[in-house]
C-alpha cells in the first residue's frame, strides 16, 4: 500500500521569476535539511528542453520510536535524486525527485509541474504529487503516515523557501525566519524576566529598609 499526496500551490511570481529562483533555492532559512547539492548531467536537447539532474544529500532524522528497529549505524543523511526539465516554449518545468538512501525503509518520489497560473499570468501554479512506500514487515504503515506528515511540513517550508529567496531577487526584505521570530519573543520574556526580578529586589530591599525602622 502507498500514500499518496496532491496538493496545489500558487506562487505570487511569474514563471520567469520562479525559474530562476529554482536554481537559486539552496541555502534559505527553511532549506537548512539540505546539506549539499551537485550537477550530475545537464543538456540541452534540439527541442531547446534543458534536462538536468542532481544529486541533494539531506538530512535523515527517523522518528524516535523507530530507532531500535532500524540498524544503529544508519546514516544521518540521506541522498536524493532530482530530475528537472524545462520547457521555455510551454513554459513548465518539472521535477521528479526520489530518495536513493533508505529506500527499503521509506520511498518517497516526488513529481512538480511549476506553469502559467491560469487565472493570473503573473502567478505561478505549482501541483505537487507524492507516493510514500515502504517495506519494513510491520512498521510499513506506520513508516508511511511518518513520512506523509513529514512530507507535508516540507512543503510548508519548500513554499517559505521559495518566497524567501523571490523576494531577495526583487530586492525586496524577505519575511523574517521562524527562528528570527523565535528569538525576538525569547529575547522579550528574558526582557521581562529580569525586570520582574529586578522589581522583586527593589521591593525586598524597600521592605528590609521599612523593618530596620520600625
Amino acid at each position: 500500500m502507498v500514500k499518496y499526496f496532491l496538493g496545489l500551490s500558487v506562487l505570487k511570481s511569474s514563471w520567469d521569476q520562479v525559474f530562476v529562483a529554482f536554481w537559486q533555492r539552496y541555502p534559505n532559512p527553511y532549506s537548512k535539511h539540505v546539506l549539499t547539492e551537485d550537477i550530475l548531467f545537464r543538456e540541452v536537447t534540439p527541442d531547446n528542453r534543458l534536462i538536468s539532474r542532481r544529486l541533494l544529500t539531506k538530512t535523515n532524522r527517523a522518528p524516535r520510536w523507530t530507532e531500535k528497529y532500524l540498524p544503529s549505524n544508519m546514516a544521518r543523511s540521506a541522498y536524493v535524486i532530482e530530475d528537472s526539465i524545462v520547457d521555455p516554449q510551454s513554459r513548465t518545468l518539472t521535477t521528479f525527485t526520489w530518495n536513493i538512501s533508505h529506500a527499503r525503509y521509506m520511498a518517497v518520489e516526488e513529481r512538480c509541474v511549476y506553469g502559467v497560473n491560469p487565472d493570473n499570468n503573473s502567478w505561478t501554479e505549482i501541483k505537487r504529487e507524492a507516493w510514500i512506500s515502504s517495506n519494513l514487515f510491520g512498521l510499513s504503515r506506520a513508516l508511511q503516515e511518518f513520512g506523509l506528515a513529514r512530507f507535508k511540513s516540507s512543503v510548508t517550508k519548500t513554499m517559505k523557501g521559495f518566497e524567501f529567496i523571490l523576494a531577495k531577487m526583487q530586492g525586496g526584505t524577505p519575511s523574517r525566519t521562524l527562528a528570527e521570530t523565535a528569538k525576538e519573543a525569547t529575547d522579550k520574556v528574558k526582557e521581562t524576566a529580569l525586570a520582574a526580578t529586578e522589581k522583586a529586589k527593589d521591593l525586598a530591599s524597600q521592605a528590609q529598609k521599612k523593618q530596620q525602622y520600625v
